[in-house]
């Protein structure tokens, strides 16, 4: 008797196959988007088991570029990949939270340095045009897209430094701390503060004033880190409560 599972799999590999690899690719990256963002946003919280059926429904994909897009958000830390027993949303630690921190407020003071140095007019521009950007996400109280802005205007101040191997860095890092960054933003009160950092970060930057940006930079991931912090401790406590609650 055949095995109906098997002729599924067998059917959804023979459709992908025959798709277009222009195709499958839009589909694996629309998924790695989605799913970054929702784990990013906390619609899928540290721990939970990612059902791949349930999934798939969900995105309206193939378990092919679901795969796919699962491994992509492995390297950057997001997904946990379990052999024989799936994948889980990665569990962020305060330890790990702190060593990459220190490297990225090195790496973004040196950015800075760089950028004063290297930056065009147009980068500077498009810097300005994306603070401007996130300014009206802000009064607007959209956290998502004036979060998306943020992370583009970081980006944007290393890639105008002009050194590649700074850029490679400094991404692959970023990738691995996006949820806790956006976390720290989840304060009013420090959402607030961010875009009043952000202010003079761009004030600095446009007069190239490069000593003034390091410190600027360095205090504002200080800031970021500080509240980060905060905030899985206030998870963690709340996940033994709820633990303890159980055996009550």
């Amino acid at each position: 008797m055949p095995n109906a599972m098997g002729d599924a799999l067998d059917t959804i590999a023979a459709e992908t196959v025959r798709q277009p690899l222009a195709e499958r690719r839009l589909l694996h990256e629309s998924a790695v988007d989605r799913l970054r963002d929702m784990i990013v946003q906390g619609v899928l919280t540290p721990g939970t088991k990612l059902n791949e059926r349930a999934l798939c429904e969900q995105l309206g994909i193939s378990r092919t570029p679901l795969r796919e897009a699962l491994k992509v958000l492995s390297t950057e830390g997001l997904v946990a990949l379990q052999p024989n027993r799936g994948a889980v949303v990665a569990t962020l630690t305060e330890d790990r939270v702190r060593e990459i921190f220190a490297v990225m407020g090195a790496l973004e003071a040196l950015a800075g340095e760089l950028a004063c140095r290297n930056m065009t007019a147009d980068q500077l521009n498009e810097i300005r045009a994306l603070h401007y950007q996130m300014l009206a996400h802000h009064a607007r109280g959209e956290l998502a897209p004036y979060f998306r802005c943020n992370q583009e205007i970081h980006l944007a101040i290393v890639e105008a430094s002009g050194n590649a191997t700074l850029v490679a860095s400094y991404a692959s890092l970023n990738a691995h701390v996006r949820r806790a960054r956006y976390m720290a933003n989840l304060s009013q009160a420090r959402w607030d503060q961010a875009v009043a950092e952000h202010e003079k970060i761009l004030d600095a930057l446009g007069r190239r004033d490069a000593g003034p940006l390091q410190d600027l930079l360095k205090n504002h991931l200080g800031a970021k880190l500080t509240v980060v912090l905060a905030a899985l401790g206030a998870l963690a406590d709340n996940a033994k409560e709820t633990a303890d609650a159980a055996y009550d």
